[in-house]
C-alpha cells in the first residue's frame, strides 16, 4: 500500500508541474492576441489606424451589444411546505415524522445499532409506491417506508407508515438482506479498521501522504461495499458476511490520494477485522 500511495503522489505533483507549464505557455500565446481580438482593439485598431472608419463602428456596435445583456439571476428555490402531494418527494417535516412514528417502543428497546447503542440502526426513508389498484387514484394515501438495521439479531426491518392517518400499516424484516451502508456504519467500519493491527498499513500511507497521523475517520472520505461471503475467498471467520453486515471501505485522504484496503473486510456484527485470502 506504502509503494501505490507514493507513486500516486508522484503523478500528482507531475500532472501539477505540466498543468503550470500549461497555463504559463496559455499567458505568452493569448495575451498579445488579445489587442488583436476583433472589436477590442488589434485588428479593428488596425484598420481604424489606417482610417477604416466602418471597423470601428462595427466594433463600437458589438460593445454595445455586449454591455446590453443583463446578468444572469439565480432565483431562490420555493419554500417547501409541511406536506406533499401524490408523488411528490417527501419533506423534511415527513421524514421527521415518520421516523418518530416507525420507531415505536418495542423497537427501541429490543434492538441495537452499529454502536452497540440501544435502538435500530437507522437506514433510510422513501415514499412507498401505492399499491396496485391505487395507481391511478388521484386521492390515493401517501405512504413511506422506514428501513433499519438491528444489530441484536442482524435482521433488516421496514416499517411502511402511512402518512395520512399516522399509522404504521405493515412491519416486513428478514435475515440475509444488506442494502447499502449508511454513514454512521461506514464511520463506525473506519474506526474498527484505523484501530485494529491490520490497519497499519492504511496508518502508515496516511503518514506518508500527509505528515500527520490517522487516528479518526473524520480525516477520511469514506464510502463502502457490502461484502458478502464467497466459499473459500475468506478467512472462516467471515463465512456469514451476507447475514452479518460486512463492510470493504474505499477510502481517500481529504484533499489527497486514494488508499487501497479493499483486501480488508470489517464485519460490523462481530466488529472485527480480517484480510481475505488471494
Amino acid at each position: 500500500m506504502r509503494t501505490t500511495v507514493r507513486r500516486h503522489l508522484g503523478k500528482v505533483v507531475a500532472g501539477a508541474a505540466v498543468a503550470v507549464a500549461a497555463t504559463a505557455a496559455m499567458i505568452a500565446i493569448t495575451l498579445p492576441g488579445t489587442a488583436g481580438a476583433e472589436g477590442t482593439g488589434g485588428g479593428s485598431a488596425g484598420r481604424v489606424a489606417a482610417g477604416g472608419q466602418d471597423a470601428a463602428q462595427d466594433g463600437a456596435g458589438q460593445r454595445g451589444d455586449a454591455a446590453a445583456v443583463a446578468p444572469g439571476v439565480v432565483e431562490r428555490a420555493p419554500a417547501e411546505g409541511e406536506r406533499g402531494t401524490g408523488r411528490d418527494p417527501l419533506t423534511d417535516d415527513e421524514i421527521a415524522r415518520v421516523e418518530r412514528i416507525a420507531l415505536n417502543r418495542q423497537l427501541l428497546d429490543a434492538s441495537r445499532d452499529v454502536d452497540g447503542d440501544r435502538g435500530p440502526q437507522h437506514l433510510g426513508v422513501d415514499l412507498a409506491e401505492p399499491g396496485a389498484d391505487e395507481v391511478d387514484d388521484p386521492s390515493a394515501p401517501r405512504r413511506a417506508e422506514v428501513t433499519f438495521y438491528d444489530y441484536e439479531d442482524d435482521t433488516l426491518v421496514t416499517r411502511t407508515v402511512n402518512l395520512d392517518t399516522g399509522k404504521v400499516e405493515a412491519t416486513d424484516s428478514g435475515r440475509g438482506v444488506q442494502p447499502p451502508l449508511s454513514r454512521a456504519e461506514n464511520t463506525e467500519a473506519a474506526a474498527l479498521l484505523i484501530a485494529d493491527p491490520l490497519g497499519a498499513g492504511l496508518r502508515a500511507d496516511y503518514q506518508d501522504a500527509t505528515g500527520k497521523k490517522l487516528t479518526s475517520p473524520e480525516q477520511l472520505q469514506l464510502s463502502s461495499m457490502v461484502y458478502r461471503a464467497v466459499p473459500g475467498a475468506q478467512p472462516a471467520a467471515f463465512d456469514q458476511c451476507g447475514i452479518h453486515r460486512c463492510a470493504r471501505l474505499l477510502l481517500k485522504v481529504k484533499n489527497g490520494p486514494w488508499i487501497d484496503t479493499r483486501s480488508l473486510v470489517i464485519d460490523l456484527s462481530t466488529r472485527k477485522v480480517a484480510a481475505l485470502t488471494r
